[in-house]
């Protein structure tokens, strides 16, 4: 699953993760947590950008990174676009210029969609693009209910194995609202770089 297969996807409109609207649960945690203004936001994986423009809207700085640039053509031509910074590009190797920039990673459904080899890689490059004191906020998709993905399976167990050592996890919680099917199989987790 390479560049190539995501742009593919995204070239024939074949997008079952895509439900037409930010997460209901980055939407609930915006309000209670608001203001975010000036924070500097990536959302890896940004798809068609449906969070990086929720986080744009509540005044974050957002950079919305994806491996397929019809994704992020797409995504440019929907409303509310204009003020997000979209870059073609791999959380695996994020470019050099958001090394050590970044306030706040937002995951959400880009997690699941690694190969469970390669999830350390998606640590390693969360974890470089961080500042000092910045944090992951991610909507885990804990049991998609396939045995191959993507979505990929994602396990607590993995989840603690994988971020432990590198960020202190501050908050685990059911998120306050999902998309429908998705009751029970997520999980929102705040993390601070260790």
């Amino acid at each position: 699953m390479d560049a190539s297969w995501w742009e593919n996807r995204y070239q024939t409109g074949d997008m079952p993760w895509d439900q037409g609207a930010a997460h209901p649960g980055l939407l609930a945690w915006l309000s209670a947590h608001a203001p975010v203004s000036g924070l500097r936001v990536l959302v890896p994986g940004c798809g068609l950008g449906h969070d990086a423009r929720a986080w744009a809207a509540a005044g974050a700085h957002v950079t919305a990174l994806d491996l397929a640039p019809t994704a992020l053509a797409t995504a440019q031509r929907l409303p509310d676009s204009d003020c997000i910074n979209w870059l073609q590009g791999s959380i695996f190797q994020p470019p050099s210029h958001l090394h050590g920039t970044v306030d706040l990673v937002f995951e959400h459904t880009c997690f699941c969609a690694i190969d469970p080899a390669h999830r350390a890689d998606y640590v390693r490059g969360v974890r470089a693009c961080l500042a000092p004191g910045g944090r992951l906020l991610a909507i885990f998709y804990l049991n998609p209910g396939r045995d191959q993905g993507p979505p990929f399976g994602v396990s607590r167990d993995e989840l603690n194995r994988l971020f432990r050592g590198k960020f202190t996890q501050i908050e685990v919680t059911a998120p306050a609202r999902t998309f429908p099917g998705r009751e029970d199989r997520e999980e929102l987790r705040l993390y601070a770089v260790t």
